[in-house]
């Protein structure tokens, strides 16, 4: 029998109809083509539980079926789409009893296995399939399947932290199969952060020159200082990512926009995230006379009183974890937002498709992604002066809007702990402290290598770092003893309790900034700990961070504009531990006090610019409305 038009029929004749060919499936007389064909109507007509069940009705009632495993690999496809990972996995491992070799059960298994937590099962179901030369498939197939598996392998090691194994897996891909440009930008990006350099370390028939043009712009604002590669690199992930739509959502409203203007953020990061930690006070601070804030967020509930506080300051609160790109983008127009500020750009987790669908007149990039994003949604990006000079502006997509002083909110209220001893972090209390606490993909060999050559000038000093991870901590120690410092002058901090980080930043001297990627929320939570930064400024947006908060604190003396000044300085400071102590008791006494935590006059001057855009989009609206 057939299932005839399922979106059409009543409840009662749909319901009646499934049930005759759960009839059908049970009594061993259905082929499998029908089956498939029945089953992909029910999907087509939102009834995919109906086609779990006809699939699992047919497994059933076909005991003697040669297709049997085809129907439970179809049966356990239906079932992960329903997020029923425990009864796909079921399905998958009947599919395999009865036939072992069927890699596309195998890798869908490790995928089901992965939901389900169960990491080393995927982990071991996926190398069976990379190692299995009887696998299903033959020729490219083959090929396909076993790099399959070696991918999937590689992203689950690197999310769960085992970079080693993730790197290895993707030399094993690249060296299969060069052209993947998905798994070199993951090669270059893991061999960052574990500081294995040269981070371009060409694999097989992979070029130096395919590395870079695979690398991510996460991964280029840390490797090159040269906005043409960043703003590349951007536009490249919008080419290959972005939905490519002329719809203006915002266009769709029927009356023109009046009453308070409104400004809606856009995030992932409205929890305990590095844009959280800068943001909370700046929702805060906005007039409520004149403006409306909207949150719309996808942030993980991380239960954290950073995120409760987030959502209190907000006027409404749209979740949009679940909803789909388009969708979301409809909710944030018919909300009427004004200014849609988009917090995070191409960072991890980012939705820029909701932006490509203009659900806002004005879309303003800020914070997340400290560079060019070349999303077309995208007009204006949130700067100062020095951020963005006027050589940048032509690697720049957007416009910028300048705030006076420094482009960075920050939060006057962040929680401090007590202050602990050095001895706490095992540092000698009579040498003078460097310290960088910036992840470490944001620095390379050349600047790691300065830093061994400041510390061979600086008598009893030490470098207090962060180290992500084991392999980056044993690179960094090789490359010390390569350059005569000895292990015993690198100090490894520990991760801690955000109020634990800040107290401590008071047990260092002076801080050694990185390039490109200079420090942007921790450079903040330095200064306001009132311990200096030492930066190097550059070209772009990212290596320009730092010196825009010292500017706005009144420490311009710290930038420094080559790798031969930077370290100079440092050294320079580093042999006059008064000068350090200088610049601590300025900071101390008068740098909460300066413009760059001048948080009421920051929130009203990007107030000013909302506004002045916000009142001039109204007046086209409403003289398009009388035209």
């Amino acid at each position: 029998m057939d299932l005839s038009t399922p979106a059409t029929a009543s409840p009662s004749t749909a319901l009646q109809q499934v049930e005759q060919l759960l009839a059908v499936a049970r009594s061993g007389v259905m082929e499998l083509g029908q089956l498939m064909a029945q089953a992909q109507t029910l999907q087509q007509a939102g009834m995919p539980e109906a086609a779990a069940l006809l699939y699992q009705n047919w497994v059933a009632g076909t005991p003697g079926s040669p297709y049997r495993h085809v129907a439970c690999f179809n049966w356990g496809t239906v079932l992960g789409a329903l997020h029923k990972h425990a009864e796909a996995e079921a399905a998958y491992r009947l599919a395999l009893s009865l036939a072992p070799h069927f890699a596309q059960a195998r890798l869908n298994l490790g995928h089901q296995l992965e939901h389900l937590g169960k990491v080393a099962e995927a982990l071991a179901e996926w190398k069976t399939v990379a190692e299995d030369e009887q696998a299903d498939g033959v020729g490219a197939d083959r090929l396909g399947l076993r790099l399959h598996a070696l991918n999937n392998s590689a992203r689950l090691l690197e999310t769960n932290k085992r970079y080693a194994e993730s790197q290895a897996l993707m030399r094993q891909s690249l060296e299969l199969k060069p052209e993947q440009p998905d798994v070199m930008q993951h090669y270059v990006h893991i061999r960052q952060k574990q500081c294995d350099w040269p981070v371009y370390q060409p694999v097989g028939e992979v070029t130096h020159n395919q590395l870079l043009c695979s690398t991510s712009l996460l991964a280029m604002l840390s490797a090159s200082d040269d906005p043409a590669l960043q703003l590349m690199a951007a536009q490249r992930f919008v080419h290959e990512k972005v939905v490519k739509t002329s719809e203006r959502l915002y266009a769709q409203a029927k009356t023109p926009r009046s009453g308070k203007i409104r400004i809606g953020y856009l995030s992932g990061d409205l929890c305990m995230h590095a844009v959280g930690l800068l943001t909370a006070e700046l929702y805060e601070l906005h007039d409520r006379e004149r403006f409306e804030l909207w949150a719309f967020d996808w942030s993980r509930d991380d239960g954290t009183p950073l995120r409760a506080r987030i959502l209190k300051a907000m006027d409404h609160h749209v979740r949009l974890h679940g909803v789909d790109d388009r969708r979301a983008a409809q909710l944030i127009a018919e909300a009427g937002i004004d200014v849609l500020v988009d917090l995070q750009g191409l960072t991890n987790g980012a939705r820029p498709n909701i932006l490509a669908y203009r659900p806002a007149p004005i879309q303003v990039g800020y914070l997340g992604l400290p560079a060019t994003s070349a999303l077309p949604g995208v007009d204006w990006i949130i700067a100062d002066r020095f951020v963005m000079p006027p050589e940048y502006l032509p690697y720049c997509t957007e416009k910028p809007i300048y705030l006076p002083n420094s482009y960075q909110v920050s939060d006057r209220q962040r929680e401090v702990g007590a202050t602990p001893t050095r001895a706490q972090y095992h540092l000698p209390e009579d040498a003078f402290v460097f310290c960088s606490f910036n992840n470490n993909h944001k620095f390379g060999e050349d600047v790691f290598a300065s830093w061994m050559r400041v510390l061979a000038q600086v008598d009893n000093s030490v470098l207090w770092l962060l180290a992500d991870n084991e392999w980056s901590r044993a690179n960094m120690l090789k490359l010390a003893a390569e350059h005569g410092v000895a292990a015993e002058r690198l100090i490894f901090a520990p991760r801690v309790a955000p109020p634990d980080y800040l107290a401590r930043f008071q047990l260092a001297d002076l801080f050694l900034d990185t390039f490109p990627y200079n420090a942007g929320t921790t450079a903040s939570d330095c200064l306001w700990m009132g311990t200096p930064i030492l930066t190097r400024a550059g070209r772009s947006y990212i290596s320009r961070m730092a010196g825009s908060l010292l500017s706005a604190v009144g420490l311009p003396d710290l930038i420094t504009y080559s790798l031969e000044e930077y370290e100079q300085r440092a050294v320079q400071i580093g042999r006059k531990p008064a000068r350090a102590a200088s610049y601590k008791r300025y900071l101390r006494e008068q740098g909460r006090s300066s413009a760059l935590f001048d948080m009421p006059t920051v929130v009203r001057d990007l107030e000013r610019e909302f506004e002045t855009l916000a009142l001039a989009q109204r007046r086209r609206e409403q003289a398009q409305q009388g035209s």
